[in-house]
């Protein structure tokens, strides 16, 4: 047996392509900020435009829950310590891709000129999912048996939480001022999921390993 195939990370069940899930996230949430910046400078117009160019996120998405899915199923078949991740995963798959077709629904359905209780109910449906993906993430701390994990996972959120507010209270300043453009209230969740990458990085680095969440 060589070196290679001795490490846990050379075994392809660990990884999607031989790249764990942190990878695939980085470069979800950049090319999300990037679509979000092209769009928000009015450097694409037209929603058919940004429905295609969002595939790549789209696809990049689909390759993070694979990796993270065959990391927790190689957790789980080692011992019981990825049985909380592997549920974790299928948690928020589910309520990303409700997100996903609730956005496309608002676009596609959500116009002025339809009935009002349907862009109640299409303007809701974003929100709903996104709480359903803070309650995986609230089942994964109570369910992660491995204490070191779950501590990881609390101080990940602590740092989300932190850099939200942060973002929050220094842009709404900001705004008060007329100094910089309104934004609407959901990026405050944009900027809880960025901290929680953040979080993750500085339990990399001061722990050696992302966490959990």
């Amino acid at each position: 047996m060589n070196a290679a195939s001795s490490r846990p990370d050379s075994d392809p069940r660990t990884g999607f392509l031989g790249r764990g899930p942190h990878f695939w996230a980085g470069l979800f949430v950049a090319s999300s900020l990037a679509l979000g910046l092209l769009r928000w400078t009015g450097a694409i117009e037209g929603l058919e435009i940004v429905l295609v160019l969002a595939l790549v996120p789209l696809a990049l998405l689909a390759a993070v829950f694979r990796a993270a899915q065959l990391s927790a199923r190689s957790k789980a078949e080692a011992g019981s310590r990825g049985l909380a991740q592997a549920r974790y995963v299928k948690r928020t798959a589910l309520f990303t891709s409700l997100y996903l077709v609730a956005v496309a629904s608002l676009s596609l359905f959500g116009d002025e000129t339809g009935p009002q209780a349907v862009r109640v109910l299409l303007a809701l449906l974003p929100g709903l999912a996104i709480i359903g993906v803070f309650w995986a993430i609230g089942r994964l701390m109570v369910e992660e048996e491995d204490e070191f994990l779950a501590m990881l996972t609390v101080r990940q959120s602590l740092v989300a939480t932190a850099v939200a507010l942060s973002a929050a209270s220094v842009w709404g300043f900001l705004e008060s001022a007329d100094l910089v453009p309104h934004l609407d209230a959901w990026w405050v969740a944009v900027a809880w999921f960025f901290g929680l990458f953040v979080g993750a990085a500085f339990n990399r680095v001061q722990h050696g390993t992302w966490g959990s969440a």
